[in-house]
């Protein structure tokens, strides 16, 4: 891989309905940043269908080096789906409405800062995991948490305020689903609110669902929310928020919160529960095979001193 940014060519793919900031100038400061670092750029839009292969063939004739998404976790995954098999360093400008990976990797807010990261950091090597045989950055979740997915790729605006509201409408109406987990030949049975699996320890927002989670850990967190009351049920996620201690795999999921990590696990959706991946509604099944991909891409992140 290059060493200096004279040896690196940047392709950045801006999505242009990601989120809800601006971006009439993005253009202009990505350009700008580029020139600042001398550094050679080029923009590019991102495409709904996920045919990529018109940047697989600018890397692969042009030596492009990095690929920068600008855009949300569902634009991340699918460009990183596409092109992880490239030897290509990806950079992130968080651009959607959550987030949650760019954020957990300590990636700017700013988008100014988050440009002039693109160009600096140091690229290093993060896991994803399959959902059957579909990719996931950093987070997969079913029941609750997927059900607000759906509703609000539904609504004709983004944002943290029009995903606000979605779960506040969804969390009084919200229903239990049956699951069986299957982790290290333990079946748990649960019926429970949501399951998150997740790489990242964030739901998005700054909003941490699995505080111990790590990028490169080869090991996936489960966080599994059961039936509880429901004004509790607020208490007992700030507390696992704070506190976020491993609970260990029990069999049979009482009425308090569980946390625990593995590289992998199989789960029956026995009574249909909503699924998202990276915060992208996902048609849902009733057996899913998980399991992590440990280095699986590089990401460029802020150095560490």
């Amino acid at each position: 891989m290059p060493t200096t940014i004279a040896d690196k060519k940047f392709i950045f793919l801006v999505n242009p309905i990601s989120g809800t900031k601006p971006k009439t100038d993005l253009g202009d400061k990505i350009l700008k940043g580029a020139a600042l670092a001398g550094a050679h750029a080029i923009i590019l839009p991102t495409v709904d269908g996920g045919d990529y292969q018109f940047v697989r063939q600018k890397i692969e004739e042009e030596n492009y080096t990095d690929v920068v998404i600008c855009g949300g976790d569902g634009t991340v995954n699918q460009v990183v789906d596409n092109l992880r098999n490239m030897n290509v360093r990806f950079g992130i400008i968080p651009l959607g409405s959550g987030n949650g990976l760019a954020y957990s990797a300590g990636i700017p807010k700013s988008i100014n800062k988050a440009i002039e990261l693109a160009f600096s950091g140091k690229a290093r090597y993060i896991d994803a995991f399959m959902v059957n045989d579909q990719f996931a950055c950093m987070l997969c979740g079913l029941g609750f948490d997927a059900k607000v997915a759906h509703d609000f790729a539904q609504q004709p605006s983004r944002g943290l305020l029009t995903y606000t509201q979605q779960t506040l409408k969804n969390f009084f109406t919200a229903n239990s689903y049956h699951f069986d987990l299957v982790v290290n030949d333990h079946v748990i049975q649960t019926d429970a609110f949501f399951i998150s699996i997740a790489n990242s320890n964030q739901f998005g927002n700054q909003f941490t669902i699995a505080p111990k989670a790590s990028l490169n850990d080869g090991l996936l967190d489960i966080v599994v929310v059961p039936k509880m009351n429901k004004a509790i049920l607020p208490f007992a996620l700030i507390q696992q928020v704070s506190a976020g201690q491993f609970t260990g795999v029990k069999e049979e999921a009482e009425g308090t919160i569980q946390y625990f990590q593995t590289p992998k696990l199989q789960l029956r959706n026995r009574d249909g529960a909503p699924l998202h991946i990276d915060g992208e509604p996902k048609e849902t099944c009733e057996y899913l095979n998980i399991k992590v991909l440990p280095r699986c891409f590089s990401l460029i992140q802020p150095v560490i001193s």
